[in-house]
């Protein structure tokens, strides 16, 4: 499958208010090669393991696989990760069509908060919120696998 993503910054907190849902998620990663990462996940009360290939040379589109597994087997597994994990709380928002996916870091990657919106198509329109800042598509910076390895708190 081919996911077609875009990121931005978040320059308020307005996006709380304006969420449906919000869930506490811890990741890590057994593998961060550009080519592939694999990555562990506990998003509430499951477990899931990713698969993600190399993104495009423009950073919206690429290769991503998932599984369910047990959270007991991915808790067994974020043993064998890169010693940074990613904490972070998810927040939903739907602005018509779409759902931004509203990622605000904790930990080493504490006062990072970045929105994600999946599309159908690269030149897909989307109607842009208030709290929208900058975008970031395409900067490795803010990939979870390289804040896994070279934290926010590190670089800001």
């Amino acid at each position: 499958m081919i996911e077609i993503e875009r990121k931005f910054l978040v320059n308020s907190n307005a996006y709380r208010d304006e969420a449906y849902k919000s869930i506490r998620i811890v990741q890590g990663f057994l593998n961060t090669d550009p080519e592939r990462t694999v990555r562990i996940r506990i998003k509430g009360d499951e477990g899931i393991i990713t698969v993600k290939g190399k993104s495009s040379e423009d950073g919206l589109k690429r290769f991503e696989w998932e599984k369910q597994i047990s959270v007991e087997d991915a808790e067994a597994l974020l043993e064998l990760c890169e010693p940074i994990k990613i904490d972070k709380t998810r927040y939903l928002v739907k602005k018509e069509q779409h759902t931004f996916e509203i990622d605000e870091f904790y930990g080493a990657n504490e006062g990072l908060i970045i929105a994600e919106i999946e599309l159908n198509s690269e030149d897909e329109s989307f109607v842009k919120p208030a709290w929208l800042g900058d975008e970031v598509t395409g900067d490795i910076r803010y990939y979870n696998s390289h804040l896994s390895k070279i934290p926010y708190t590190t670089w800001i």
